[in-house]
């Protein structure tokens, strides 16, 4: 469970979320809000990325204040632009960077490297390189990158933004088929139909947190 208790968070004069307090613990949920309402800065709270000015944040009994490298193995992280993700050349020195730095013997880092370039069929771009890749491509890398880190949750940031209508829905595919607690924001309202939760922000509040089919509509009419 990832509990957020009592919650602020300001960058110089402007206050982005205010007083907090909500656990987290369903397999799929959805956050919407207007640009500038604390979406983005509340997720990056979640592992670690972030430690909140005011309150905590604690991840399977894990504050990250103090824990935040032990939070950031079980929270991964996804960002909107796959590019911010990329650090290495060649996709699996890319995939291998972060279990590298686990420490993790060649033979479990080959096979997490082959399993995950499987299960998006991307076997043959094992030694492409990473720059070249397609958006929708280089978002399923970024994906591939926190799955071989075996995180318990992983954190979605506007993950289709930046794609076409096929790579959209092969990425919203790629979310859904996750075995991991998913926390994904994302205007896409029709992709978080049939996600357990959804958090309306607004202000740096959470003015609604219901199921998607009372959540989207009361975010809709606020938004009109």
């Amino acid at each position: 469970m990832i509990e957020i208790k009592n919650v602020s968070h300001s960058f110089g004069e402007r206050s982005v979320l205010r007083n907090l307090s909500l656990n987290i613990d369903e397999k799929r949920v959805g956050i919407v809000g207007s640009n500038g309402c604390g979406k983005s800065t509340f997720v990056r709270l979640l592992n670690g990325l972030l430690v909140p000015q005011q309150g905590d944040v604690v991840v399977d009994g894990l504050n990250t204040r103090k824990a935040g490298k032990a939070v950031r193995r079980k929270v991964g992280f996804v960002f909107q632009n796959p590019d911010n993700q990329i650090v290495l050349p060649l996709v699996e020195e890319d995939l291998a960077f972060g279990m590298k730095n686990l420490g993790l013997s060649k033979a479990v880092i080959e096979q997490r490297i082959e399993a995950v370039l499987a299960r998006y069929d991307m076997q043959d771009f094992r030694q492409h390189p990473a720059h070249l890749l397609s958006g929708g491509q280089k978002q399923l890398m970024a994906i591939s990158g926190v799955l071989v880190m075996e995180p318990d949750y992983i954190v979605f940031d506007e993950p289709t933004t930046l794609l076409d209508l096929r790579n959209k829905r092969r990425i919203a595919q790629a979310i859904d088929e996750l075995d991991q607690k998913a926390i994904v924001v994302s205007h896409d309202l029709e992709f978080l139909q049939h996600f357990d939760r959804v958090l309306v922000f607004e202000h740096g509040q959470v003015v609604v947190d219901d199921v998607p089919a009372v959540a989207i509509p009361a975010y809709v009419a606020r938004m009109s």
